[in-house]
Formats: C-alpha cells, structure tokens, sequence
C-alpha cells in the first residue's frame, strides 16, 4: 500500500477552503422565496383591527356629542314653530280638584310676553287655585304648563323662580322688622370677603327702585313696617324684578288702597310691561283691570268662559261672563291666531 504525497493531498485541501466562501456567500443570500412569519401577519392584523375599533369610538362619541349639543340647543332656545308671537307661558287643559270640588277645569290660557293680563272672576271663580298652580304650589291633575315653547313641571315655587316666574301675594310676605334692601335680597344675600356687601345690595337696591320711578320712599334703609301700602307693593314688586323675573303675578295688588296709592301701583305696572316683562293681574276692581291690561281672561266655576283683548270688553259684559257665562255685549273677536279666544 503506497501513502499519498504532500503533493497529492493539497489539491483536496485547496478544494476545501475554496467550497468554504462559496457555503458563506450562499448562507448570506437572499430566499425570495421565503414567506413572512406567522407572528407578523397576525400582528399586523391586531393593529389593524385596533385602529378600525378606534375609529369607530370616534366616530360615536361624534355622533353623542352632536346629540348632546342638539339637546342643550332645544333646552336653551324654545320652538316657534313658526309663530313670532309665541306665549312666554301657555296652559293646556289644565285642572286641579280637591277631592269632589273641581277648582279648575280645563283651562287654556296663553300669557304673552312684554304684556299685562288681568284675571277676573267672582270669589269660588278659581283665580286663586290659578295662582298657585303657576307658581308652583300646587301642581295640575290635567293638562299641561308650557314656558317658552317647552313643557315644564312645577314642584315648588322655587322651580318657578328659576325659570323667572314671581308671585307677589296679597299678603306681600314682606317682614315689617327689616329694611327695603334686607327685604328685597331676604334669602339671597350678597357676599364679598366672606361678610355681607351691605353697599352692593343698597345700590343694587337703589337701580331697581329707580327703573321702576318708585320715588315715593325716603331711603332704601327705611324700615318696610313704616311704608304705606302702595310702597309696600313697590318694595315686593322690586324683589321680583331684581330676581330677574320675566312673568310677575300680582294678586289683588290695590285691594284696600286708597287713591294716591293705587296709582302707583298702577304706574308700576305699566313701568314693568315698558320692561318687557309680562304680568298677570289678579283683580275684582274692573277700573283697575281697563286701566292697565292688554288682555282680559274672565273665570268662571273653574272655566276660562272668555279671553280677548281688552277691546272686546266693557264692565257689563265682564260682570254678564262672571255671573252667567256669557255675554252679548262683547265686541266681535279679532282674529289673533289663538283658538283660546271665545
């Protein structure tokens, strides 16, 4: 057996390193033909279900936010549907018993804006059952109360307040021990550096008076058991005002007056409508009523028998509507739109 000489075995290691680079540079090579891993595609197709569900989120808290706006819109700004002379408060078949007695029934009233409506009626008539069912004392067994286009519930009258309805009752709920400015931020005092700003409610007090040409007082810290009933009267109407009401209801406001003191009263009332702010007239004096009303609303046993403009009327056909009903002594009715009108 012969043994290969160094010669012989160089050509075999030659070919080994050359095989060498050749492994290497194919090792480095691209594989076109090698497919993307599994983990990749299922990554990318997470993120991209992620995104689709994000942009769906979006797109419904677009949809929830463009309802919310659409609802504070309503809330803010009343329908008109159309009619430029929408009542401030409108009631619907409103009624209100008392076990067996019905006190209301059925009324449909609309009190615009920027006017004065008087009530009249005899005593059982329902006038003050009315009262206290827009303000918020009692609420209707029927019917509805409508506030600028809206239909709203009344719980208490503070409920009223807040959506600007005052009432100013016969008794006044004035306390005689305070002063005009103590009566008239009675409950909503002023505050400044944790004490009362006696100042910004005695000038606050001194505008409103003043607006209203209630000039009859010598000072605002004048204590109200001193003033006559007329002042008296002007005090409460001008905590209503300042309260920013935009229906005041008066109940018998010169019921036991004397002469000088129902004209102010009456000034007052038609100082408020050149305000704009609309007012009901709760009145048996019919003198009163023709003096400063625009409308007229005569109660019957609960019913609203008749509702115009003042023009339609004379003290005749007002005391015919409150003891029988009905009246042939009514002007005809101008068309004004309202099918209240009878």
């Amino acid at each position: 057996m012969t043994t290969p000489s160094a010669d012989d075995a160089r050509p075999a290691d030659d070919a080994g390193r050359a095989s060498a680079p050749d492994q290497a540079q194919e090792s480095q090579a691209p594989r076109p033909s090698e497919a993307p891993s599994e983990d990749s595609t299922e990554l990318a197709a997470a993120s991209a279900e992620v995104a689709a569900g994000q942009a769906e989120t979006a797109a419904a808290d677009a949809e929830v936010a463009a309802a919310q706006a659409e609802t504070a819109y309503a809330a803010e700004v009343p329908a008109t549907n159309g009619d430029a002379a929408q009542p401030l408060l409108r009631l619907v078949g409103v009624g209100k018993h008392f076990g067996p007695v019905r006190a209301l029934i059925g009324v449909d009233l609309d009190v615009p804006p920027g006017l004065v409506t008087a009530i009249v009626g005899d005593n059982g008539a329902g006038k003050s059952t009315l009262i206290k069912t827009i303000s918020g004392i009692w609420q209707p067994d029927d019917g509805e109360i409508i506030w600028k286009g809206r239909p709203v519930h009344l719980h208490s009258p503070k409920d009223a307040a807040e959506l600007g309805i005052a009432t100013v009752y016969q008794d006044l709920a004035l306390a005689d021990n305070l002063d005009i400015v103590q009566n008239m931020f009675l409950g909503r005092e002023l505050v400044k550096y944790r004490v009362l700003d006696e100042s910004g409610m005695e000038t606050q007090a001194k505008h409103t008076l003043a607006d209203l040409s209630v000039v009859t007082v010598r000072s605002v810290r004048q204590p109200v058991g001193s003033l006559s009933g007329g002042q008296r009267q002007a005090v409460a109407v001008a905590r209503a005002v300042l309260r920013e009401a935009q229906l005041v209801v008066l109940d018998e406001p010169t019921a036991a007056l004397g002469v000088t003191q129902t004209r102010v009263v009456l000034d007052l009332i038609r100082r408020l409508k050149t305000q704009g702010i609309a007012v009901i007239v709760i009145s048996h004096n019919l003198t009163d009523v023709f003096s400063v009303a625009d409308r007229v609303a005569v109660l019957r046993l609960g019913r609203v028998v008749s509702v115009g403009p003042k023009e339609r009327y004379d003290a005749e056909s007002v005391v015919d509507l409150m003891t029988t009903g009905t009246s042939k002594r009514l002007a005809p009715a101008a068309a004004e739109g309202s099918s209240s009108e009878h």
